[in-house]
């Protein structure tokens, strides 16, 4: 059976991923709706940081910063031995909300790859362009991804594709666990 582009993209297209960082309960609910315990929480002027274990087949655990004024997710997969990833961080494009102890994102489709020193990859443009056609966000919303996503691409290129570097400059330096312990996959 012969699809078009279209119905190709009808059939990726997925409603906009949504996540909660409950500080208070140290919980995340992720974006299927699984309750996560979180390990650790620490809310900084410019961010929240999140660590915790992960059951999932690929990684075991994983460490995200939510910097809201960046309209990104940084992210670091600690990825299980055998599964071979060249990536040092992964940014989601996200629009992040704070009321009191309860952060909130919703996933803007747009993803960057970040290997220190490379070129950093631009993913799912062609998602960004089909949830806004579909009318999963809005226009704004896809405007706000743009900005964020050109904003990110900008300055870790101006900074020698070290995306550490960049956010150094911008008075956000990111902690990252030393050591973590992978959780069991199921």
């Amino acid at each position: 059976m012969h699809t078009t582009n279209e119905e190709h993209m009808n059939a990726d297209l997925h409603p906009v991923k949504q996540e909660t960082f409950d500080t208070t309960s140290k919980t995340n609910i992720d974006p299927k709706g699984y309750l996560r315990e979180v390990d650790t929480f620490r809310v900084t002027e410019f961010g929240l940081y999140m660590a915790r274990g992960a059951n999932h087949p690929r990684f075991g655990y994983l460490e995200s910063w939510l910097l809201p004024t960046l309209g990104l997710r940084a992210n670091i997969f600690h990825f299980r031995e055998g599964v071979q990833m060249e990536q040092d961080f992964y940014f989601d494009i996200a629009d992040i909300d704070v009321e009191g102890d309860v952060w909130t994102t919703r996933d803007l489709y747009v993803d960057l790859v970040s290997n220190t020193g490379n070129p950093i990859d631009v993913l799912d443009i062609d998602e960004l362009a089909a949830a806004t056609s579909a009318g999963l966000i809005t226009a704004e919303e896809a405007e706000k991804a743009i900005d964020a996503t050109l904003n990110a691409v900008e300055g870790i290129t101006r900074h020698g594709d070290d995306a550490m570097e960049w956010l150094r400059a911008l008075g956000i330096e990111l902690t990252w666990a030393e050591e973590v312990e992978l959780a069991p996959v199921g």
